[in-house]
């Protein structure tokens, strides 16, 4: 009898741990897709000519265009661009002003991965950040910028919380 009432405890107590987990529930997040990607590079393109790269959340490509007669270093400007708007979750031309007037930011420029230029911008949906997009190649860092931000309100993504 006593066994029995063992192997019943241990089969409730192992049947309520695996209902505890079954029962967890891991954040949701909104993800940039290729196709609202895709969009946002159009967007870019029809607004200005340059090279534009779009990031998902997790700083991964999603695409780079780069329109006729831009020059070939664009494109990986453009993917920096995005990258430092992404990390920072600020335009990179505000990141950059930032890290120039702070001395303790200014081995900033020696990390490969960022470019402390305009024309990076954050995507959010709502208030989640779900990516960044990179302009580089339409005229300078304002040029680029405001390509950018003009493309993300286009197709109704916002580029601050």
């Amino acid at each position: 009898m006593m066994c029995k009432t063992l192997v019943l405890s241990l089969g409730l107590g192992l049947g309520l741990a695996g209902s505890a987990l079954a029962a967890l529930e891991l954040p949701r997040h909104a993800e940039l897709d290729l196709a609202t990607a895709r969009q946002l590079a159009n967007a870019s393109l029809a607004q200005c000519t340059a090279a534009v790269s779009v990031l998902d959340r997790g700083g991964n490509l999603l695409v780079t265009l780069r329109a006729d007669g831009v020059g070939p270093h664009n494109a990986l400007a453009s993917q920096r661009k995005a990258y430092t708007a992404l990390s920072s979750k600020t335009p990179s031309r505000l990141f950059a002003e930032r890290a120039r007037n702070n001395p303790e930011a200014a081995n900033l420029n020696t990390l490969p991965e960022l470019l402390l230029l305009g024309g990076g911008i954050p995507l959010f949906a709502g208030n989640e950040l779900v990516g960044a997009m990179g302009i580089a190649g339409a005229g300078g860092a304002s040029q680029d910028e405001e390509c950018a931000l003009k493309a993300a309100q286009n197709i109704g993504l916002r580029t601050a919380l």
